[in-house]
């Protein structure tokens, strides 16, 4: 069995072969679709290709893996052989690669599928308009703050929004100015509302989707993304391990006979679904259930921006049990539910329902009855919890017998 190690870069690829024990340079390979077939009618399905994970390695994986036994990904922020190196050329690297795999050393990184893959395309491509929309939007502000125009509500963004624009007092060019942001801004509307349709489409026939909308704070939008990002659950085998994936877990810093010190999360792994659970933890501290009072007993001792990032960690949490049982929330909103599903295949496009003859079971969240019936029990659910935390007291770490303080130092 051969092990080809690839170095990859934005124009060609540094390969490496280890036969037998002996490492053998082969050369570049230009990273072109078809000097990569070319390269791959030269494998056999004895071999094995390692390369780091960078921006084209899907790609390079699919072209690839009908002609050799397995392709390995290595992290690329873990193979610190390559990263540590003081002597570090093309060909070093290739053929690091190759013996830490042909070793079992080396760290591999989880291989999407396709559908994932289309997912992950899906979001980011929603990630980047939804922030182009927030620039021209910002620049448009600026534009009126600048001439001593008070702020404009949401209604000066839409399609309306370009008469409103015209009657204000702007001068000729930053008028000019303003109406192109305008009209860039109607125009990614359009292709926004268009990624959403197809995010709707497939999210309605995702079952995973539906059960985690089933968390008051979650929306179609944040579980797509957080189900993009993690793949398959059952590569996880803790909570922990979903959580430091997400960039959740507290940095730790400990060395000799010293207390460990936890600081700021890590911030490593999927940054957008991060930020997703943390909207979704935002969105959930005003609603009454046991979720917001963890959000506020945590704001209380250390603020708000502290407690909406200890409320996504318990998000994650949460989203493992759910998935790997498959059970739904267990505090969730029936008549909420139900009016995020109808949303969503309004969304979709499926044809509007007023009017008719029978509502459907979105209906109900429309009722101020159902829900208050609704927001009392999960009050009643709130309380249990706050009586079931009540006698919780934090226990500082003890050095020599004494507690320490978070400052460094003794308590007498």
């Amino acid at each position: 069995m051969r092990v080809i190690g690839l170095d990859v870069h934005r124009t060609f690829a540094q390969v490496a072969v280890l036969e037998n024990g002996l490492v053998k340079d082969h050369g570049r390979v230009a990273m072109d679709r078809q000097a990569v077939l070319n390269f791959a009618g030269t494998l056999t399905k004895e071999d094995d290709v390692v390369i780091e994970a960078t921006g084209n390695t899907a790609i390079i994986v699919r072209l690839l893996e009908p002609f050799v036994r397995r392709v390995a990904i290595a992290n690329p922020l873990q193979v610190r052989a390559i990263a540590w190196a003081k002597v570090k050329t093309d060909k070093i690297d290739a053929a690091t690669l190759a013996r830490l795999h042909a070793a079992k050393f080396l760290p591999e990184v989880w291989t999407p599928t396709e559908a994932v893959e289309l997912e992950r395309r899906c979001i980011a491509e929603r990630t980047q308009l939804v922030s182009q929309m927030t620039r021209l939007k910002n620049r448009i502000q600026s534009i009126l703050h600048a001439n001593l125009v008070s702020r404009q509500g949401k209604g000066i963004y839409g399609k309306d929004g370009r008469l409103l624009l015209e009657q204000l007092p702007l001068p000729p060019d930053q008028m000019r100015m303003a109406l192109r942001h305008h009209g860039e801004l109607l125009r990614l509307a359009g292709e926004l509302a268009v990624v959403d349709k197809d995010l709707a489409r497939r999210a309605l026939v995702d079952p995973q989707v539906k059960r985690l909308m089933t968390i008051g704070g979650i929306n179609s939008v944040v579980a797509c993304s957080v189900l993009a990002a993690i793949g398959d659950i059952h590569r996880f085998s803790s909570p922990e391990k979903l959580v430091s994936y997400l960039g959740l877990n507290p940095s730790v810093h400990q060395s000799g006979d010293r207390p460990a010190f936890h600081g700021h999360i890590t911030r490593r792994g999927r940054g957008h679904a991060r930020a997703m659970l943390v909207e979704a933890a935002w969105a959930l501290a005003p609603a009454p259930g046991p979720l917001s009072s963890f959000f506020q007993r945590i704001s209380k001792k250390r603020g708000p921006q502290v407690a909406a990032v200890a409320t996504a960690r318990k998000l994650a949490v949460l989203i493992w049990h759910m998935l790997t049982k498959d059970e739904d929330y267990a505090w969730s909103r029936p008549a909420l539910v139900q009016w995020k599903l109808r949303q969503l295949e309004l969304k979709a496009g499926h044809a509007s329902r007023r009017g008719g003859n029978k509502p459907g079971p979105a209906r109900d969240y429309s009722l101020k009855a159902v829900r208050d019936k609704e927001r009392t029990w999960l009050g009643m659910a709130q309380a249990d919890y706050e009586r079931f935390v009540a006698g919780w007291r934090e226990q500082p770490p003890l050095v020599d017998g004494k507690p320490r303080t978070r400052a460094g130092r003794w308590k007498h």
